[in-house]
């Protein structure tokens, strides 16, 4: 009986995440279908693409850098609280 159910459960989740993928697959396509139809590439120079690629590519790259460093800070304990011994008499 409970074998029965876990093997439910497990089905349904995996239903679930089948469904979730299809979902948002279609939505990219339609978003994707109705954003390059109505795009006119010739009014940019390919000065403006390499631009383009390259402020997507350092974008990314410092967004990506910034990440690693705050995973990189957080596995290192920087970001603990500091706590200072004071004597009482300072407060």
């Amino acid at each position: 009986m409970a074998l029965e159910t876990a093997r439910d459960n497990a089905h349904s989740h995996s239903m679930k995440i089948v469904l979730l993928v299809v979902t948002l697959s279609g939505i990219l396509a339609a978003a994707l279908v109705f954003s390059l139809a109505g795009w006119d590439s010739s009014a940019m120079s390919i000065h403006g693409w390499v631009a383009l690629g390259l402020g997507t590519f350092l974008s990314l790259a410092l967004g990506g850098g910034l990440m690693a460093l705050t995973f990189y800070s957080a596995r290192k304990g920087y970001d603990d609280r500091i706590e200072v011994d004071v004597p009482p008499d300072q407060d």
